[in-house]
């Protein structure tokens, strides 16, 4: 497939999903850690940049750091070092085209710019996504069990005013097989009791009773910000079959009236899944984040699934980044590669104009994340 023409190649970019980069110098161990979303090294004899990710910083970042497309790993990682973290970092993402950035600032990792840090490093705009279930722990440490169930609600409003949306990770600390109801208070009291009892013997609370992630949930329907829902591939701890979107599929028959949107991140393998959901429901959107650098040189099958079905106006464009700026240059060139040159396809075959094009490719890239979570406002 070659880069094509169409001008999605330079399109600025609205990156509504993505989590900052480390700041400090990494090893080749700590490097190598960052690139993959395994909680375990590579078995001896292997290495973990043997792979789709590893092929495309290759390609793709080597030249942004002034080595030869393709350079040998241990090159890049060497003139990575010898440049500093700071450098690397500052040339990786202002690569990218990026305008605005939404940083989920969920995740407890130090080592992570805070949004106003990571502005200055991207020379971009960056807005917060608030992580429901952190916002629950960090209440839950200084409440009790009744205030919780009483205040939570409030608080998780109050936090996220300045923040343009939400996200929820119940796929990871539950599953998508949840009823489609609001819970009961009766249900929420005693799901809150048996969690405080839990954190007195354990001295932490995490929050994985169903039912409390479901209030949680339903809490931020209440907040009225748009809501990013983790779906499919991620960390070893998810039980992939667990989150599969089609099994929200109750729960957003019955939300579609509340006037909250729900964005499907990520979504691999279940793209084509999560495209039907967007075409049946109007409040429910996909984007192909997180895959759009780990699947490498197979980036393009992603896109074009998420191009099958939904309608134009439901797909937007992430990276899920964390932790290296190598993942935000990867998915950055391989969304623009592939996306143009599926625009280019569209026009030689007769299914779409140029101008049919620019719309669409400029809807993904920033128009629809511009429009759904209120940026312009």
């Amino acid at each position: 497939m070659t880069d094509g023409n169409h001008r999605s190649v330079d399109l600025p970019l609205v990156d509504h999903h993505c989590h900052g980069v480390v700041e400090a110098e990494l090893s080749d161990d700590g490097f190598r850690s960052l690139a993959t979303e395994s909680d375990w090294a590579a078995p001896p004899g292997t290495d973990s940049l043997d792979s789709p990710f590893g092929l495309a910083v290759r390609r793709f970042c080597a030249p942004i750091l002034g080595l030869e497309p393709l350079a040998p790993l241990d090159e890049y990682l060497a003139r990575r070092r010898s440049i500093g973290a700071a450098k690397a970092n500052r040339l990786l993402l202002r690569s990218t085209g990026t305008s605005e950035y939404l940083l989920d600032t969920g995740i407890r990792d130090a080592r992570l710019p805070e949004p106003d840090a990571m502005a200055v490093l991207a020379d971009a705009r960056v807005r917060e996504i608030v992580r429901i279930e952190r916002v629950a722990e960090e209440f839950a440490a200084e409440s009790t069990a009744a205030g919780f169930v009483a205040k939570f609600p409030a608080t998780l409003a109050a936090r996220s005013r300045e923040a343009v949306g939400l996200k929820s990770i119940i796929a990871y600390r539950h599953g998508f097989d949840i009823p489609a109801e609001r819970p009961s208070e009766g249900e929420v009291r005693k799901a809150a009791d048996e969690w405080f009892h839990a954190a007195e013997r354990t001295g932490t609370f995490r929050v994985t009773d169903p039912v409390l992630l479901r209030f949680g949930l339903w809490s931020g329907i209440d907040a009225g910000l748009p809501i990013q829902l983790h779906t499919g591939y991620g960390d070893g701890d998810i039980e992939l079959f667990r989150a599969d979107p089609s099994r929200l599929t109750p729960f957003f028959h019955a939300t579609r009236t509340l006037g909250v949107d729900f964005m499907l991140l990520h979504c691999y393998p279940f793209i084509r899944e999560a495209g039907i959901l967007a075409q049946v429901f109007p409040h429910v959107y996909l984007d192909t984040g997180l895959v759009s650098h780990y699947l490498g040189p197979s980036a393009g099958t992603a896109i074009r699934q998420a191009m099958e079905i939904a309608p134009f106006s439901k797909v937007l464009y992430s990276s899920d980044s964390y932790g290296l700026a190598e993942h935000y240059a990867v998915s950055a060139t391989s969304w623009r590669t592939e996306f143009a040159a599926l625009m280019d396809e569209w026009i030689a075959a007769g299914w779409a104009t140029t101008q049919d094009a620019d719309r669409i490719a400029t809807m993904v890239a920033s128009k629809n994340a511009q429009r759904v979570y209120n940026l312009n406002a």
